[in-house]
Formats: structure tokens, sequence, C-alpha cells
């Protein structure tokens, strides 16, 4: 298969060759749980440069972007692998978001730590290709043959002939393709990619510049505020005004099929306003309880859906000593800095929204057909994001937004509060996983069998057709990381499918951190029943295949690089764990110490090898902001649903990792192949099970609960 569409040619593609009926079945699922566990996809969407690329009378060159940046440096890296082909000082590059009308349009989105890696060959093609028109451009002003033209200093120059860039610009009427396919560098070329170079976005950011969503605004606008549902599961049955109209500030209540919103001159009179709204809802006949859930999220309620099987693992664990465990982990919320909302303006033309979004084309496409235009009549213009991680995969708040200020004529700023962020948004699924296994004489594993349950991450999403869950039947979302990458005679994986009452989806690397947290915590109590060390005992069970050895090298670099097997402080335990994702192999050795109850964790040494590095200095950035956002999963975050409702619902009730929180952490890099992988996501699948294996050291006890506490606390 081309992994370019992976979601269309797993889905279309091989069903048109081999039938709805033979891919129901379980092998075929394994080999599409396979796909999805190593593909890295590529950008699809307009290949045409002079749509990526705008050349401007200033002599400086703008790049449009459908990868959308929330923090993690995308936009830097672009710049570079846009400059290395282009010749020109990446200085000169600047990068803007692509919106729905200009630009390139992603396909998809930007997410699953495949924006860098996905664009790699495809905007390196691109680049070198709007070099060589620049060059045809500026030898036929020159009148000269291009294979006669070079580019010097920002130049185009022929014997004694310049064209700058800025003259170029104003005097190219048309932009041709070449003829010739351009040749790219080879890696042992290239000057700017694999160079550690400042982010041209983090000055503005420091100065506070107006650069997210919520900074967007249009001349003349107004605020707005709707009325969302007050508990999980219930619906929207009819709404009046009440006496929200008469409220001082308020320009108009808004009351469609579906949705009731009030339009005011100020955001805190829209929000006192829509509290004076009358609105009824269908409520659901039980209210949901956190019970409830935590029963329904357990292994052998739902849909089974093998995703790996080596041997006979089944048949193996029925008899002799079998080692069994289980591992929880809870419902968990986004908490982003920057609530989601939009800023619309809706004309007889169409309408603009600006706001934070990871799903430009997804955006428009639901924005039209809610309003019933065209979609060349919806501009979505994506701003630098608050946080993203998967919470701006879901969008309908730009259609709120865009009918709110249709409803009104004039711009509308329309942003949820915290509390409904918390309420209304979705949550990262509760999981549930049991493991069994069983050594043979020589303390290896002979057999593994791992079952892991949750609730849907991808399938809630309108990013892959409907089609694709009766394919795969396990949501890849949700099983991220429950693979057993080791190499061990008979292995079953099973993936059961949950579909709760309320709303779980996408969230920094999806089902990863928790399946690593069981697996891996696991794999370090088969090593104490072997009365094996933790590090020798991985690497006898990683053979020498490609995949296994950068395993290897990751585990061997970490413990290296955190003293593994050196004399500590006391009270002081190291615990070791890894995990692979989007084929990019991380270890985490978790340095851990204990005081008053309260586990503190003292430095995390990460080891990954993303292939190719673009900008190592981005590498590490993104290596250091997942292990503290796992780190404060792994020790903090958690919600409950309490009569439909979650709690805590706000900032500061919340728990999350703070500065005091953060330990040391070091990042060693590696790079084999000659193409980059994900790097966003990969660092958080290990975080946990190191910590909690360096906690068993610790105390002797295994914690299988997140978010990680000790006794007393």
């Amino acid at each position: 298969m081309n992994r370019r569409k992976f979601i269309i040619r797993a889905t279309v593609g091989v069903g048109v060759t081999v039938g709805l009926g033979w891919l129901a079945k379980a092998p075929m699922r394994r080999a599409l749980a396979k796909f999805a566990d190593e593909v890295q996809g590529e950008y699809s969407g307009s290949e045409k440069a002079e749509v990526w690329f705008e050349l401007t009378p200033q002599g400086e060159l703008v790049l449009y972007s459908p990868k959308v940046e929330m923090g993690q440096g995308v936009l830097q890296a672009i710049a570079q692998l846009a400059a290395e082909e282009l010749e020109i000082d990446w200085q000169k590059i600047i990068v803007k978001h692509a919106s729905s009308a200009h630009g390139p349009l992603d396909s998809m989105s930007t997410g699953g730590s495949l924006s860098v890696s996905g664009l790699y060959n495809p905007l390196r093609t691109l680049a070198a290709t709007f070099r060589e028109m620049m060059r045809e451009n500026a030898a036929t002003l020159m009148n000269v043959s291009p294979d006669l033209v070079t580019f010097q200093n920002n130049s185009f120059v022929s014997g004694d002939q310049t064209i700058t860039l800025a003259k170029l610009a104003t005097q190219s009427k048309t932009w041709k393709k070449p003829k010739k396919e351009p040749k790219l560098k080879t890696r042992a070329q290239f000057k700017v990619i694999g160079k550690d170079l400042l982010r041209f976005d983090l000055l503005p950011k420091i100065k506070g510049e107006p650069m997210f969503g919520i900074d967007a605004a249009f001349p003349d606008m107004l605020y707005g505020s709707v009325v969302l549902p007050p508990v999980k599961d219930a619906t929207f049955k009819s709404a009046s005004a009440g006496s929200a109209a008469s409220l001082p500030g308020v320009v108009k209540v808004v009351i469609e099929k579906n949705f009731a919103g009030v339009v005011a001159t100020s955001r805190f009179a829209a929000e006192e306003a829509k509290k004076q709204i009358d609105v009824q809802w269908q409520m659901p006949e039980k209210l949901i309880q956190q019970t409830d859930l935590e029963a329904l999220v357990k292994v052998g309620n739902g849909n089974p859906v093998s995703i790996q099987k080596e041997g006979n693992a089944s048949g193996e664990l029925k008899e002799g000593e079998i080692i069994s465990a289980e591992f929880f982990s809870p419902f968990g919320v986004h908490a982003h800095i920057e609530p989601n909302g939009a800023v619309a303006d809706y004309r007889t033309d169409g309408v603009t929204i600006r706001m934070s979004t990871q799903v430009v084309r997804i955006t428009r496409d639901e924005v039209a057909d809610a309003l019933g235009l065209d979609k060349e009549k919806v501009n979505i213009e994506p701003m630098y994001l608050g946080g993203g991680f998967g919470r701006r995969l879901h969008t309908p708040h730009a259609i709120a937004a865009a009918l709110l200020s249709k409803a009104v004529g004039k711009p509308v700023h329309m942003f949820w509060n915290r509390v409904e962020e918390f309420q209304n948004g979705f949550l990262r699924p509760a999981t549930h996983n049991t493991l069994k296994a069983k050594l043979n004489k020589e303390g290896k594993i002979e057999s593994i069998e791992h079952n892991t349950s949750s609730g849907d991450v991808a399938f809630t999403s309108p990013l892959f057709p409907k089609a694709l869950y009766s394919l795969a039947g396990a949501d890849f979302g949700a099983w991220r990381g429950a693979m057993v990458q080791y190499n061990i005679p008979n292995i079953s994986t099973v993936s059961w499918r949950v579909q709760l009452p309320i709303e779980t989806s996408w969230w920094r690397g999806l089902g990863l951190l928790a399946n690593t947290f069981a697996l891996e915590s696991f794999i370090d109590d088969l090593a104490s029943r072997a009365n094996k060390d933790a590090l020798a005992f991985r690497l006898q069970h990683l053979d020498d295949s490609e995949r296994s050895m950068r395993m290897k090298n990751v585990l061997q670099a970490a413990c290296t690089k955190a003293g593994w097997g050196k004399s500590l402080p006391d009270g002081h335990a190291l615990g070791l764990a890894c995990s692979v994702d989007v084929n990019t192999p991380v270890a985490h050795v978790a340095e851990v110490r204990i005081i008053e109850n309260e586990i503190r964790v003292v430095r995390i040494t990460c080891a990954i090898d993303p292939g190719l590095i673009v900008n190592p200095d981005g590498v590490r950035a993104q290596c250091e902001g997942a292990i503290v956002m796992s780190l404060s999963a792994t020790l903090f975050e958690e919600v409950t649903i309490k009569d439909g409702k979650v709690t805590p619902n706000r900032l500061g009730y919340y728990a999350i990792a703070q500065l005091k929180d953060t330990p040391e952490i070091d990042v060693v890099l590696l790079s084999t192949g000659d193409s980059p992988r994900g790097v966003g996501e990969p660092p958080m699948g290990p975080t946990a099970a190191a910590i909690g294996n360096a906690v068993k050291k610790l105390t002797g006890t295994r914690l299988n609960r997140l978010p990680l506490k000790v006794l007393g606390q």
C-alpha cells in the first residue's frame, strides 16, 4: 500500500479488491493494525509550487503551510526544509498558515506526529521546483539560458547581470513548472537541515503579540456566547429569549433549530445574558455516573478485535505458572490555556472565520454544510493554537460563531468559558488493561497476552469515514502503544472497543501513555520474576531486525546517559521503560524519590530515534514538552463524572504538573534513516511506566492505577 493515503487505500482500495466480507476477518484486521502501527503519512493536496510560495516585492518569500503551529515548532522546521532546496537564507522565508482560500489545503489535518515527516519529501520537491521556476524567469528577464544562471547572495546572476528576488517578484508575470524534474540534495549536501536554529515565533510570543485564535479580531466586532448542555448526553429541545434580550449591551438573542445564543457589545454582557435564555433540554433517562463508566471500560465488555497474533498465546497460557496483572487510567481533559472558539465575519458573499484549528478543510466543509454555502464561500484562516494536541480536531464552535455573525450582520467573537471547555469538550477515555505471561526455564517470556479496553478515540472523529469502523474493528487511536514490540514466540493483543455514553476522542499520544504504562510495567515485573536486570531483560527479547535494533540503541543510550547500574543517593531509584510510536522508538529512565509519601521525579533521561532530524533544538523541545505533559498525566490529572457533570471543571482545581514538579530532563538524539519520523507524541509513551517502575523499586509495591499515588497520599 502507498502510505500517502492510508485511510483511503485501506478502506476503499483494498475493499474493492478483496471485498468487504474478507476484510472483516481477523488476519486482515491484524494486517491493517500492523500497517497503522508503522505507517507514516505524507501530505496529500496541491502539488503546484506557486500555490505554496509567493515572492514579495520586498524580496521575501512567503511559504503557506498546510500544517498549523500549536507549539510544536513545526513552522520553523518547515522553513528549514524549504530553505534547503530554495537555497535562500531561511530568515528571508516567511511562513504563514495556509487558509482554506489561499495556499495548499491538506486533505487530512495537523496531528499524528506527521507534520515534518509528512512534508519532508513533498515540500523539498516543491521548493526545488519553485527554485527552478524562479531561475527560468530570471533567465528570461536576462535573455540567457537558465543553465547560465546561478543563485548567489539571494540574487540570480549571469555574467554581469543580476536579478534580485525583489526585482524578480515585480517583473515576473507568470510562473511555469520547469520541464525537468529538479534534483533534490543528498543528506551530505544539507546546509540548513540538521541545524539548531532559533524559532522565529519565540520573540513575538515573549512580547505577547496577538497571534492566537482568541486574539483574532475584525473591525466593528461584537461578542457572542452560546448555551451548552448542562449535563452529558442532554440534547437541545427548544428555547425562548426569556429576559435576555432586555439586558444591557445585548444586540440580539439568536435561536436556531438546535442552537441558542446571544450577541452583545462585550464578552461579559454576552455571558450574563446567556444565563437568562430559557432552554429546554431532553435529559438522559439516567444521569451518567463515574461508577457506571468504570464498569463499562473493563476488558470483557464491548467488541474484542485481535490486532496482533504470533503463535498460540491463548493455548500456552492455559497451564503452567501464569503471571498476571491489570492496570487502570482515568478520564482526563486537555486543560489547554486557550479555550475553544472562533471569530466569524459573515457577509453576503461568504464567511471568513479566524480560529485555532487543526482541521482547516474539515472545518470549512462543516461550516459550509451547516450554513448552506458553497465550500468556496467559506474561508477558514487558522491562527496559532494556544494548545491543541487533538482538542482542535473538533470544531463545531466555528459553526456557532458563523451563525451568530449571520444573525447580526457583523463579525462576532465567540469563545467558550473554562467551565464549558471542561464540561462540553470531549475527554481522554479511561482505560483498563489486563496482561498474562509465562516464562520458560531460561527466564525468557514464552507467551504473553495483552487485552486493552477503552472508549473511542479516532472513531468519534470526522477525520475518518465510518466505513473504517467496521473494517478495522478496533479503534487504532485507543490501542496505540498496546502492541508487544518484543520478540516472543506467542503473542496475543486484543483491543476491546467500548462505546460510552460520553464523548471521548483525541488526546496527545492517544492510547500510547496508558497502554505503555500497562505493558512496560508488566515487562518490569516479569524481569523481576526472572531475577534479571530490567535493561538486560528487554535487550534479550529484541532480535536483530532493523526496528528492534533501533529500540536496543535507544534503550542503551538512555541507560548510559542516566547512569544505569551505578550507585544512587539513598532513597533514589531508577525506572526504565520504552515504546515505539509512528515508527519512532523512545526509551526513558526516570530517577525518582519519595518524600513524605509524595512521588518526586528528580530526572528523566530520554533517548529517541526520530530518523533524520531537521532541527535538533526543536526535537529536544518537543521531547521535553511531551515528558512534562505525560508526567502531569502520570502523577496528577484525573476527572470524574458525577450526575452527568465533569468534576473538577476549572483550572486550579484540576491538578496539573507545576514548575516545582518538573524534573531535570536530558534528551539523547539518535538518527537512523534518510527521512524524518514522528516526534511530537512518541515521548509520551514511556513516562508513566518508567516512573512506576522506579516507585516499585522504592516501595516494593506495584502501583497499577494512574495517577500514581503511594500509600498515604
